[in-house]
């Protein structure tokens, strides 16, 4: 009956299911660093919730799109609608990674350290773009959105140079192939988190021109082409903040 209301209580349910996605994703990175039986069980309950959230969310959406709503609600319903997908995905990789971690602590063994130093690089850039994405959903905004899709680049070659460094210490038989699994599984979830974050970034960036034919990937790549001012800049920051200190972890004899 009072649809502008309806899609107010719908944000906030949908701000919840985002910072469980958030917390979600930074307890599992946690977990390599220190394993912890209890903290692994909180991510396995937030992936629960999370799902639980998309089909409560998108079930409710689904009911007010069929009211008539104003331009500037029936935006903030699509918006909501893509975005829990990608949520709810985040969070799946979070249950992914946790899962690599108990792996991991069940095995009894350890990275290197020229591997622990990488992946603490490839760690923090992973937080950042979750940090910087939700919060520009939670505040709506547009510019803190921008910075994603460089930050998401970066991370798509910080998961190359992880994965060409990896094969140089198999090869010197460094690493085994055992960890190098749980390696590629933990930096594929990392990849397709900031994949994720992206989508959302693009939504939020596009939201005012989106219509029934909004192609979240294509409107990223025009994001490359000139759309978002100063592009090049901050793609240059954070390869000198994550891209560069992992290039100059060379590898020792």
């Amino acid at each position: 009956e009072k649809p502008s209301f309806a899609v107010a209580q719908a944000k906030t349910a949908a701000l919840q299911m985002a910072e469980d996605a958030r917390n979600s994703i930074r307890y599992a990175i946690d977990l390599f660093e220190q394993y912890d039986e209890e903290q692994a069980k909180k991510v396995a309950e937030l992936e629960s919730t999370v799902d639980h959230y998309e089909d409560e969310i998108g079930t409710y959406l689904m009911k007010i799109g069929n009211a008539e709503l104003s331009d500037e609600d029936s935006q903030s319903v699509s918006l909501i609608l893509h975005c829990i997908g990608d949520f709810e995905r985040i969070s799946d990789h979070a249950y992914n990674i946790m899962e690599s971690a108990e792996q991991f602590h069940n095995m009894k063994k350890k990275f290197s350290d020229k591997a622990k130093k990488e992946l603490r690089v490839y760690e923090a850039a992973v937080k950042d773009i979750v940090d910087i994405t939700f919060d520009a959903y939670d505040r709506s905004d547009i510019i803190k959105a921008s910075r994603v899709e460089p930050l998401e680049e970066v991370i798509d070659r910080l998961n190359d140079e992880i994965k060409k460094k990896h094969i140089k210490r198999l090869r010197k038989g460094k690493c085994t192939i055992e960890l190098g699994f749980v390696l590629s599984d933990l930096t594929t979830n990392f990849e397709r988190v900031a994949d994720h974050c992206s989508n959302i970034a693009a939504r939020i960036v596009g939201k005012e021109s989106e219509d029934d034919h909004f192609d979240a990937h294509e409107f990223r790549r025009n994001m490359h082409d000139g759309y978002v001012p100063n592009f090049n800049e901050m793609l240059a920051q954070y390869k000198l903040k994550y891209y560069t200190p992992l290039l100059e972890s060379q590898e020792t004899a």
